[in-house]
Formats: C-alpha cells, sequence, structure tokens
C-alpha cells in the first residue's frame, strides 16, 4: 500500500469516525429533546388531570350539599315540624300546669332547633358563589370577620364588572377563608387586607396581615399553606408568600386571563 493510500484511509477513517461522534451526538440530543417533551408532556396531562379532578370535586361537593341541604328540609324539617305541632296539641288538652311547662320547653327546644335547620339548609342549598360575584362574596368574608370584632377585614379591587368562571371564585374563596382564620387563629393581627387588581393579562389577589409573623422555613409545609398553593396552581396560578416574625405575612397570588 502507497504512502498516499495509507493517508486517504487514515483520512476516510477520520471523517468516519468524526461522523459517528457527530451521529451519536445528534442521537443524544434527540433523546433528550424527546425525553424533555414526553417529561412536559406528562406534567401537562397531570396538571390538567387536577384541575378536572378538582372540577369534579367541587362539583360533586356542590351537589351532596344541596341534596344534603334539601333532605334536612324536606324529611327532619317536617318531622320537627310535626313534632311540634303535637307538643302544641298535647298542651292544650293537657291540664296539669307543672306538665304544660315541660311540654313548652320541649315545644321551644323543637321550634328553636327547627330554625337553626333551617338557617342551615338554606345555607347548603343557597348556590351564592355561581350567583356572585368574586368581590361580592370577598365583602361577604369581611363582613363575617368584622362582626367578630376580633380584628378589621379591608377589601380594596379597582373593578367589580369581571364574571369569573365557578373555580376560579371557588379556589380564591376557599383562600381566603383560609388565610383569614389562619390570620386570626394564630398572628393576633389586627388588620387583615384584601387587595384585588384585574388587569388585561392577569388577575392579582394580594392578602396581608399585620400580626406576628412566622419562619417560613419551619412552617413552609403546612397543610394549610400547601392546600393555598395547590388550589393557586389548580387554576394555573402562582402564589408567594412572604413572612416574618413580627412583621406580618402576605400571600400574593397572580392568575393569568
Amino acid at each position: 500500500m502507497g504512502k498516499s493510500q495509507i493517508i486517504i484511509t487514515i483520512i476516510l477513517f477520520n471523517i468516519f469516525f468524526i461522523a459517528f461522534i457527530i451521529a451519536i451526538v445528534a442521537f443524544i440530543q434527540q433523546y433528550r429533546l424527546k425525553k424533555k417533551e414526553h417529561t412536559m408532556l406528562l406534567n401537562n396531562q397531570y396538571e390538567e388531570h387536577q384541575k378536572e379532578l378538582l372540577s369534579t370535586q367541587i362539583e360533586i361537593q356542590n351537589q351532596t350539599m344541596q341534596h344534603i341541604g334539601r333532605e334536612i328540609h324536606d324529611n327532619i324539617g317536617q318531622k320537627l315540624t310535626l313534632a311540634s305541632l303535637y307538643t302544641q296539641q298535647l298542651a292544650y288538652e293537657n291540664k296539669a300546669p307543672q306538665i304544660n311547662e315541660s311540654i313548652e320547653n320541649i315545644s321551644s327546644i323543637i321550634n328553636q332547633s327547627l330554625s337553626e335547620l333551617r338557617e342551615l339548609s338554606k345555607s347548603l342549598t343557597d348556590d351564592a358563589i355561581n350567583t356572585s360575584s368574586l368581590v361580592e362574596l370577598l365583602k361577604q368574608e369581611c363582613e363575617k370577620i368584622n362582626d367578630l370584632k376580633k380584628c378589621k377585614a379591608i377589601l380594596k379591587f379597582n373593578e367589580d364588572k369581571t364574571s369569573y368562571n365557578y373555580q376560579i371564585k371557588s379556589v380564591l374563596l376557599r383562600i381566603c377563608q383560609e388565610f383569614m382564620q389562619n390570620s386570626i387563629k394564630y398572628s393576633k393581627c389586627k388588620n387583615i387586607k384584601l387587595i384585588l387588581n384585574k388587569s388585561d393579562v392577569n388577575l392579582s389577589f394580594i392578602l396581608s396581615d399585620d400580626g406576628m409573623g412566622f419562619d417560613i422555613n419551619k412552617k413552609s409545609n403546612g397543610i394549610g399553606l400547601s392546600n393555598m398553593k395547590k388550589r393557586t396552581e389548580i387554576i394555573g396560578g402562582t402564589s408567594t408568600l412572604q413572612s416574618s416574625k413580627e412583621n406580618g405575612t402576605t400571600l400574593t397570588i397572580s392568575i393569568p386571563l
């Protein structure tokens, strides 16, 4: 074999070797790209599944509550009404004053229970989330807190004309309730502030209190905080929690529109 043939053979070998290396690198890059796309697809499917699961849970919960409310009104309520009528008839027919007093006490208890059951039935069958705006729902929560007279709750918003879907209203309402309960129970705050701002691209919901605060690193895995984060993610939003001792707590939620 001549010298030129050896050189050509070496050159060809190097070319094939470089081509082989390039093919391997291209294969690895393609594999990583497909693996990344597959992972993203699985994550998207998981997120969609979680959203559908939450929507189903909310629907089932709503239907269950309405069914319970109707049962209370139609079944238990009717029986208590009948029991109240019997006690009234018994008091009318009975001639012993000391027994009449006991009968009247029983009738009073039945009527009080009936009134409470009617209120419970109304609250269970009342589809407030569907029929009320988000601002109205948050105002009602502030009123409940203010009625307790433990701290002052204030709501600020830039508009109240947008009609949000049931899922967004339900999730933000539950987060608001969770945050307020935690603030009252643990932070010893004097004020709770809610700020709802809508822009062309997103909905911002900021909840803050002026309480004692806490170390996020120690309590970041709490069930309440975890639930608020998961609820936010399910409706496609992001949440940021800020807190430190003696400086209160702030939860910022952003939902793309």
